[in-house]
Parts: C-alpha cells; sequence; structure tokens
C-alpha cells in the first residue's frame, strides 16, 4: 500500500458500494450475508479515508429505488444500519467524524430514524471529516427538492446561478465530489449525485464491495493522480 503522504489532494470521495448481492451468491450465502460483509468493509474505507485525512466521504447507503427490493432484505439492510451507528458512533466521536445524512430518512423506521437522530447529534462537533450517507436518495429527486425550497421561500430565479443553487442541496457547503467510484463492474451512476458530479472523475472497478480493499482504495487514487482536470478548459 502507498505511505498515506503519497496520496494527491483529494477533498471529496464519493463511493456507489455495489455488488453485495453477487457476493452472496458466487458464494452460494443469501443476500444478507453480502450486506452484512459489505458495512464491514465501509467501516475499513471510512477510517482509511480518515487517515488520508480526506474530509468529505459520501457514501450511496440506500436509494429510493431500494424500496423496490424484498421487505426481508429492506428490513436487513435498516437494522445493518442501526446496529452500525449504534456500535460506532463512539469511533466516529474518537476520529472527529461528523455523520451527514443526504436524502430524506424521516421515511425510514423508527429505529433506524432515532438512532440516526442520535448518532448526529453526537457527532455535531467533530471537524476533522464529514460521512455522507446517501439514504433514501435520489438525485433527480434532490433537484427537485431545491427546487420547491426555492419556490417556497419566494426566490428571484434571476439571483439564481450554479452556485447559489448549491445551498439548496443536501450537500449545502460541501465541495463536489472531486472522484466517484464504482464498485462491480457496473457502468452507469443510478441516479447519484447527478448535479454534484458534472465534474467529478469517475473510476469504475470490477471488484464487488465486500472485497473491496484498502489496496484498492488506493489504487483508485492513484489513477486519479494521474488525471488532468480541465473543468471544460484546455
Amino acid at each position: 500500500m502507498n505511505n498515506p503522504k503519497s496520496i494527491p489532494p483529494l477533498t471529496h470521495l464519493a463511493i456507489i458500494m455495489d455488488g453485495n448481492g453477487r457476493w452472496a451468491k458466487k458464494r452460494g450465502l443469501p443476500r444478507y450475508e453480502g450486506h452484512r460483509e459489505g458495512t464491514k468493509v465501509a467501516k475499513k474505507i471510512v477510517e482509511e479515508c480518515r487517515k488520508l485525512n480526506i474530509k468529505y466521504l459520501t457514501l450511496y447507503t440506500f436509494s429510493k429505488e431500494n424500496w423496490k427490493r424484498p421487505k426481508e432484505e429492506v428490513n436487513f439492510l435498516f437494522k445493518l444500519l442501526v446496529d452500525f451507528l449504534n456500535r460506532e458512533y463512539k469511533s466516529l466521536v474518537e476520529q472527529s467524524i461528523k455523520l451527514n445524512i443526504l436524502g430524506d430518512y424521516t421515511k425510514l423506521p423508527f429505529s433506524a430514524r432515532k438512532a440516526i437522530e442520535f448518532t448526529l447529534k453526537k457527532t455535531k462537533d467533530c471537524n476533522k471529516m464529514v460521512l455522507n450517507l446517501a439514504l433514501n436518495y435520489s438525485g433527480r429527486d434532490e433537484i427537485i427538492f431545491a427546487i420547491k425550497k426555492i419556490l417556497k421561500q419566494g426566490i428571484d430565479p434571476e439571483s439564481l446561478d450554479e452556485e447559489s443553487f448549491k445551498d439548496f442541496l443536501y450537500t449545502r457547503g460541501q465541495p463536489d465530489p472531486d472522484l466517484i467510484i464504482r464498485t462491480s463492474g457496473e457502468i452507469r451512476l443510478s441516479n447519484y449525485l447527478l448535479y454534484q458530479s458534472a465534474y467529478s472523475e469517475l473510476y469504475f472497478t470490477p471488484v464487488l464491495w465486500p472485497d473491496f480493499t484498502e489496496q484498492d482504495l488506493h489504487k483508485a487514487l492513484d489513477d486519479f493522480a494521474k488525471r488532468q482536470r480541465r473543468f471544460g478548459g484546455i
């Protein structure tokens, strides 16, 4: 693994954690075992990003489309979320990692909402890293939600520009992702950070999320370091 000091400046990393179900299927296991293993990987990657001084990390945890999955699987995903937050909030505080939620978490089960609210309160003063969990999230829905807020506040449309519009998104006050990683070999964004990803670098790996290691993270960051970001210029 590379020395963390060799990693290029990267302020905001976003990850689409894909492939839990396929990982389990390949091993003849129920899908929930893939999700369980994926949670363990998420913990490792959060800790590695903190060591690398990455200021913002966004994990695509549960999309609005995921409600279409079997009820038993959805319930298990939220149980994993509750267990993760109840178990790890002390570690987040110790590492000074602030939890932030992208999406409408008020629609989640009661136990999940309470665990989220508890962790939000416990980590509110942490300032070394922000961990965004995209929960009940949809990129298109986020844009519509922002427009509704603008209309309700009676803001003059002529006063809006790309930067001021960002103030109405879930990521208000945060920089756009420098890099978006998607695991499992799928090559699409799947309704993820659609406004924020306009100039993000994209990295796709065939590695299934439960197999994703700190070394795989460094490989993606090394690839990012070789790219030239022009933002539409020359």
